[in-house]
């Protein structure tokens, strides 16, 4: 847990104290005006350690650049239940279980890119919230009601470090990125999760 409280606040501290990057912009910067930051949606991949659980889902973010390389971004994402039947015998008896999962992701930091050219690389170290969600059916009314449920349910804390790259035009492009979702009960839980969707800048 130490790695990633030093690595956030690396991260905090160039936002807070880089020397004025956004400032001394080129004239290729003033001539842009989709460098301000980025709305987008995604897909949404998840891997849970230790199961065979692999989620799908949907998210959006938002993000506003605070320096010329460095941008705070707001996000989440809801994956869509995954059923798992199991059959346990128990002295002669036979009985099948239904196991149904679905995440609910939302994470804030920020996102430090390296270059601006038309492919952007860029690493990104934020914290969050995981919400377990277990029960009811997976309609759509499911994600407001594990919304409502944030606070009484499965709720962990997480910490999610990860890089990427983007590339495309000046006002759309596409992002894919990749990274550790770390959430801690009873140990340490590293969860494989990827993202990939198109972004409009402003």
């Amino acid at each position: 847990m130490k790695r990633y409280a030093i690595l956030i606040t690396l991260a905090m501290s160039l936002v807070c104290f880089a020397p004025g990057a956004g400032a001394q912009l080129t004239t290729d910067d003033h001539k842009n005006d989709y460098n301000h930051g980025a709305l987008g949606g995604f897909v949404d991949f998840t891997r849970q350690q230790g199961s065979s659980f692999n989620l799908l889902g949907a998210g959006g973010r938002i993000g506003f650049n605070v320096q010329r390389h460095v941008v705070l971004e707001a996000e989440m994402a809801y994956d869509f239940e995954k059923t798992q039947s199991q059959t346990v015998t128990v002295a002669g008896v036979t009985t099948t279980t239904r196991s149904s999962l679905r995440l609910l992701h939302a994470a804030f930091g920020p996102k430090i890119q390296f270059n601006a050219g038309p492919v952007r690389a860029f690493v990104l170290a934020k914290a969050g919230i995981l919400n377990f969600g277990f029960c009811g059916p997976a309609t759509a009314g499911a994600i407001g009601s594990q919304l409502g449920n944030i606070s009484d349910g499965d709720t962990k804390i997480v910490m999610y470090p990860g890089a990427g790259i983007e590339t495309g035009s000046r006002w759309l492009s596409f992002r894919a990125e990749i990274g550790d979702e770390v959430f801690f009960a009873s140990g340490t839980h590293h969860n494989i999760r990827a993202t990939f969707g198109p972004q409009f800048r402003f």
